[in-house]
């Protein structure tokens, strides 16, 4: 008889760990406490409009394609995929800067920008494509168990690169500080400071620029419900409005769940919850980390979302907006250095149905906007509508028109949201930063050192945060298991 396995929650890692499981011969079920699964990665329908709630990017292609491949599909085989282009636009004080769909199309905007900012330009992404391989092909498929996983005859030559930061690359480099927040940019998605991210980091840059943005049609959640198919081909099994109220434990083995007030029995049970909360579910002596560890660590922003319906189509914006008009560094302090809500805010701007008319209805306009946080703050209705006040203004300055009298409604989306919904850790909203110190085996691992059959997946583990590293992390610790238990 094959051997049983939990699965609590069904964001992107535990439906990839449910794929990988269910080919290796284990008994699978996924339990999600919300009435759909895809976990942060959920969809908003409402009067015709379409919103992604959770992530809106699509980057780093291969990895999806990887995933699918696995099983002898490919993304194709259940989402198509367009290439953005431009990619998306980055809206200074008194500059546009638009990131084009191929490396010539950027290299000319630099030279527009910063003449003789190509060649360097060049070289940094260059190094940025031989990072990419190395990590994606060597460093993150290692299950961050021991520090010699990161030593490989690669790595050994690149040890500097772990020790110097994102930031100060860009900024031997470059000059001009538009060109530096650009470049600074894409390291956000590891949820910490570009002066806090090891260089070695660079490969999100080729991420960016090499690979392009993409957008699968009818929105991030077909990936969802991709994922979802196929697991369900496989013979898994899902069960929604399932909250998961115990983990008991016996003889230091996981014995059952507590779904819903009902005893349910596993041989494994693997969370892909958010970890603190996962392990609030045990007795606190089967605890691996304490409260004072999670409050040492350096979490990934929190974020204010407002999902907004407009009335007509909006001019001079793109599928990707990012409002740079005010201090970079200021903000990521306010986030990082000194919690608390940001006096002059970046913000993101999305508006899929530029691209993709299944996403608002004919000649509206479907919009999320997002203001990165600090976790743990205050959040407050009044909070919120000040804060929607502040970056709606700045939209309108900086795109040149009036939008506010063609909101149809607008819903919002906080730190108290994130902890309701997904019980995250002080609502953040992608888990635990990519600092030096918290890289690979200096993660929350993804066995638990206490409880024999108890497995971890997602944001807070390996490899880290964002959705193709959830994939990965699915796949690790489904391999992990398959080790000790099949």
């Amino acid at each position: 008889m094959n051997k049983t396995i939990a699965i609590i929650g069904s964001g992107f890692s535990a439906l990839s760990a449910s794929c990988y499981l269910k080919q290796f011969g284990f008994d699978v079920s996924v339990f999600e406490k919300n009435n759909t699964v895809g976990g942060r990665a959920r969809q908003l329908k409402k009067e015709g409009f379409t919103f992604d709630i959770g992530p809106s990017w699509y980057w780093m292609p291969d990895i999806f394609e990887k995933f699918f491949n696995d099983f002898g599909k490919s993304t194709s085989d259940y989402y198509v995929l367009d290439k953005l282009s431009p990619a998306y636009k980055i809206f200074f004080k008194d500059e546009i800067i638009t990131i084009g769909d191929t490396m010539d199309k950027i290299c000319a905007e630099f030279e527009r920008i910063e003449p003789g900012s190509s060649k360097p330009l060049k070289q940094f992404i260059n190094k940025a494509a031989t990072n990419y391989d190395i990590a994606i092909n060597k460093v993150v498929l290692k299950p961050g168990i021991s520090p010699f996983e990161l030593i490989t005859p690669e790595t050994a030559t690149r040890v500097d690169q772990f020790f110097k930061t994102i930031s100060g690359d860009v900024r031997k480099k470059f000059k001009n500080p538009k060109l530096i927040s650009t470049l600074e940019f894409p390291v956000l998605f590891l949820g910490a400071k570009p002066s806090n991210t090891p260089s070695f980091y660079s490969f999100m840059n080729y991420a960016d620029f090499g690979l392009g943005t993409w957008h699968p049609r009818g929105g991030m959640y077909e990936v969802i419900k991709a994922m979802k198919n196929l697991a369900e081909s496989l013979g898994v099994k899902f069960y929604t409005n399932s909250n998961i109220e115990k983990i008991n434990v016996e003889d230091k083995h996981a014995k059952s769940i507590i779904v819903n007030g009902e005893t349910k029995t596993f041989d494994v049970v693997l969370s892909g919850a958010d970890y603190h909360h996962s392990e609030t579910l045990l007795d606190e002596k089967y605890r691996q980390y304490s409260e004072a560890y999670w409050a040492k660590k350096t979490f990934a922003p929190s974020s204010l979302l407002f999902y907004i319906g407009f009335n007509k189509k909006l001019k001079n914006i793109e599928h990707h907006n990012l409002f740079f008009d005010t201090s970079f560094e200021t903000h990521a302090e306010e986030i990082y250095d000194n919690p608390q809500w940001p006096e002059d805010p970046l913000f993101y701007a999305n508006f899929p149905s530029v691209t993709d008319a299944s996403m608002a209805p004919e000649g509206y306009e479907t919009g999320f906007f997002l203001i990165p946080i600090a976790p743990g703050i205050e959040d407050t209705n009044e909070i919120r509508a000040q804060y929607f006040d502040i970056i709606m203004s700045r939209f309108q300055k900086l795109t040149k028109q009036d939008v506010l009298n063609n909101i149809i409604f607008k819903d919002s989306f906080c730190v108290r949201d994130f902890i309701k919904e997904y019980n995250s850790y002080k609502g953040n909203a992608y888990g635990m930063a990519n600092t030096l110190s918290q890289t690979a085996f200096l993660r929350p691992k993804l066995k638990s050192k206490k409880v024999n059959n108890l497995y971890f997946t997602g944001q807070l583990t390996v490899p880290g945060p964002g959705v193709p590293p959830s994939l990965i992390s699915g796949k690790l610790v489904a391999q992990l298991i398959n080790k000790h238990h099949n």
